[in-house]
C-alpha cells in the first residue's frame, strides 16, 4: 500500500469527526504554555516569573501525564479525559482571574502548576488509539505515528499563532480564555468518541508488561532534549519579539517551527521502510544541531522567521521516530502510559529549557536563550550516536504485538 493510499484508508477507519476532533483537542496544551508565559511576564514585567509560571504548566503536565495514561491504560480514556478537560478548563480560566486580580507570584504559579496537572494528553493518547483502530496492521500504525507527528507539530504551530492572534486583537487573558473553551468543547468530545472504547484495559489491576528499559530511558531523554528546543526557543522569540516592540507575533514566528515540521511530518511516511527509526532519528538530530547554529546570529524578526522555519523540518522525524521506537519496545499493555511518558519528558524539558533560557535572557538577552537551544541538540546528537547499537537491539528484540481485541 503507498503512503497516500495508506493515509486514505486511516481516515477511512477513523471517520473525519475523530481526525478533526483529535487535532483540535490537542490545541489548547500548545496554546496554554506560550499563553501563560505571554500573560504572566506581560503583566509583571519579568520573563523569569513568566518562564516560571510556564515551566510549572509544563512540569505539572509532564508529572500528571504518565499517571493519566496508566489509568487510561487500565480503566480507559474516555472517564479520564473528560474529567481532565473539564478540569484544565477551569484552572486555566481561574489563572486568568488571579493574574488580573493582583494576586501573588506563588498563587499564580501554583494554579499555573494545577492547570498543568489537569489538562490531557490528547496526542499521546490518539497514538494510543490508532493499533486498535487499524487492527495491528505495522504499515498502517506506522504512517498513523507519521500523521500523529505532523499533527502534534501543526498543533504547535497553530496553538502558538492562535495565541498571537488572540494578543493583537485582545490580550494574553483572551487567548488563555479561547484554550480554555476549546477544551472544554474538544477535549469533551474527544474523550466521548467511540474510539475512546477500543483503549480499555482489564480492570483496576495495573498491566503486566514491562515499560521502563535502557532503550526507553534513551528515549525518554531525547525527547526531555527536544522538549529543551521547544521552551528556549520559544523564550527566545518572545525576547527577541518584545525588543523590537511586537511581543504579539512572538507566537507566530514560533509557529514556523510547527509548519516545518507538520510538513516534514507527513513526508517521513515516503520514507523506505529498510530506514529503520533508529536511524531516522540520528538523521534528524543531526539535522537540528546544524539548523540551530544560525539562531546564534539572527538579530531581527525576518532572520528569525527563516531560521525557525528551517529548524522546524528537522523536529517532526525526530520526534516520529522516538515514539515509533517507544510503540515498538513496549508491551501492548503499556502503550498509552508510555506515548505519555514520552509526552512528560517533552514537557519537562520545556519547563526546563524556558526556565533556564528565561533567567539568562533577563540577564544577557534573546541570543543567551537561543545558545540553550543549541547546546541541547549537540547534546541530542551525542545521545543518539551512542545508542545506535542499543536502540536496534531493542528493536530485533520486541516480538510483533498481537491486535488488540476492541473492549466493548
Amino acid at each position: 500500500m503507498s503512503p497516500l493510499a495508506s493515509y486514505r484508508r486511516l481516515f477511512e477507519l477513523a471517520g473525519p469527526a475523530y481526525v478533526a476532533v483529535a487535532f483540535v483537542a490537542r490545541l489548547p496544551l500548545a496554546m496554554s504554555q506560550l499563553g501563560t508565559l505571554l500573560l504572566v511576564s506581560g503583566a509583571t514585567g519579568s520573563y523569569g516569573l513568566g518562564g516560571l509560571a510556564a515551566g510549572a504548566l509544563a512540569i505539572a503536565n509532564a508529572v500528571g501525564a504518565p499517571f493519566a495514561g496508566s489509568l487510561a491504560d487500565r480503566i480507559g480514556q474516555r472517564q479520564v479525559v473528560l474529567v481532565q478537560s473539564l478540569a484544565g478548563a477551569a484552572s486555566l480560566t481561574l489563572l486568568v482571574a488571579l493574574v488580573h486580580g493582583g494576586a501573588a507570584d506563588a498563587a499564580v504559579v501554583a494554579v499555573a502548576a494545577l492547570a498543568g496537572l489537569t489538562m490531557p494528553q490528547v496526542g499521546p493518547l490518539a497514538r494510543a488509539r490508532w493499533r486498535p483502530i487499524t487492527g495491528g496492521q505495522r504499515r498502517l500504525v506506522d504512517v498513523a505515528f507519521s500523521y500523529e507527528g505532523a499533527a502534534d507539530e501543526a498543533s504547535f504551530a497553530i496553538g502558538p499563532a492562535l495565541v498571537g492572534l488572540g494578543v493583537v486583537a485582545f490580550s494574553p487573558s483572551g487567548a488563555l480564555l479561547l484554550a480554555a473553551a476549546m477544551l472544554a468543547v474538544f477535549g469533551t468530545a474527544f474523550a466521548l468518541h467511540p474510539t475512546a472504547r477500543t483503549t480499555r484495559g482489564e480492570g483496576p489491576q495495573l498491566p503486566t508488561g514491562r515499560l521502563f528499559s535502557p532503550a526507553l530511558v534513551v528515549l525518554i531523554t531525547a525527547q526531555l532534549l527536544i522538549g529543551v528546543l521547544f521552551g528556549a526557543t520559544q523564550t527566545g522569540t518572545t525576547v527577541l519579539a518584545t525588543e523590537v516592540g511586537q511581543p504579539g507575533l512572538a507566537g507566530l514566528v514560533h509557529a514556523t517551527l510547527g509548519v516545518g515540521s507538520a510538513l516534514a511530518g507527513i513526508a517521513t511516511a515516503f520514507i523506505p521502510e529498510r530506514i529503520g527509526p533508529e536511524r531516522r532519528i540520528l538523521v534528524a538530530a543531526s539535522a537540528l544541531l546544524v539548523f540551530s547554529v544560525p539562531l546564534l546570529l539572527v538579530d531581527g524578526l525576518p532572520a528569525l522567521v527563516l531560521v525557525v522555519g528551517i529548524l522546524g523540518f528537522a523536529v517532526a522525524p525526530f520526534m516520529i521516530g522516538v515514539f515509533t521506537l517507544g510503540e515498538r519496545v513496549v508491551h501492548p499493555s503499556r502503550v498509552a502510559t508510555t506515548m505519555t511518558v514520552l509526552a512528560s519528558a517533552t514537557g519537562l524539558g520545556y519547563a526546563l529549557g524556558s526556565g533556564v533560557a528565561g533567567r539568562l535572557a533577563d540577564q544577557h538577552g534573546y541570543t543567551a536563550a537561543f545558545a540553550v537551544t543549541v547546546s541541547a541538540m549537540a547534546i541530542a546528537v551525542i545521545l543518539v550516536v551512542a545508542s545506535q547499537r542499543l536502540l536496534r537491539n531493542a528493536l530485533a528484540a520486541a516480538k510483533p504485538a498481537p491486535e488488540l481485541v476492541t473492549a466493548a
